[in-house]
């Protein structure tokens, strides 16, 4: 545990409380990517199957209970509870084109080739690309609300915040994990031109909106 990895745990479970308010307290859940939270819910389910054979410290285990109950959650509510809110003629980014490359390219190339292990490398490799059909179906709709925004933003500094952990544990541990940091650089990569419309826009007052 380090101070980046402290705070990307805490602004990855901001994103989750605000995306969870968002639609509990608006009782919509219009502008949200059902497909993306699908997949988070998948990187989540897949990644932390080692709870049922291993234990690490209490904090390890609530955090990754609370991940995949409140990724369950939310795709409970915009799937069954808020369905008539949700906007799927543009939440139409084929997923399977993310789910079936990253299946076998956790096969191919894993740190061991084991049930768990796969599976894990499975959800880092997932987790990477899952955001993309929320970010496609901005493009589509021209913006997006700035609560959104916020959930978006939270999520991109958690994954920011981890590269900073990588680079703390390698200097510090002697640790290095190659999938976990290029899978981290190429998620931090697909925030970018968000980060920079959130700044310049969405601090200012103003609504996002991704080029279309």
């Amino acid at each position: 545990m380090n101070i980046f990895r402290l705070t990307g745990d805490l602004s990855h479970l901001a994103a989750i409380i605000i995306l969870l308010l968002k639609i509990w307290k608006s009782r919509s859940c219009a502008g949200i990517s059902g497909k993306s939270q699908i997949l988070f819910a998948i990187v989540f389910t897949a990644r932390y199957l080692d709870l049922l054979t291993s234990f690490i410290s209490l904090y390890n285990t609530c955090m990754k209970v609370i991940y995949i109950g409140c990724s369950c959650a939310t795709v409970y509510l915009i799937y069954a509870k808020f369905r008539a809110t949700y906007d799927g003629n543009h939440d139409s980014f084929r997923v399977e084109f993310l789910v079936v490359p990253v299946g076998g390219l956790a096969v191919l190339i894993n740190h061991d080739f084991s049930f768990l292990e796969i599976l894990w490398t499975f959800s880092i490799y997932l987790e990477s690309v899952a955001i993309l059909p929320q970010l496609f179906m901005i493009s589509k709709t021209g913006e997006a609300e700035t609560i959104t925004t916020h959930y978006l933003f939270c999520l991109g500094m958690y994954r920011a915040l981890y590269l900073f952990n990588w680079i703390w544990r390698f200097y510090f541990e002697g640790f290095f994990d190659m999938i976990a940091i290029v899978s981290g650089v190429v998620q931090t990569i697909l925030y970018c031109d968000f980060f920079y419309l959130y700044v310049t826009k969405v601090l200012k007052g103003k609504k996002l909106s991704l080029p279309a």
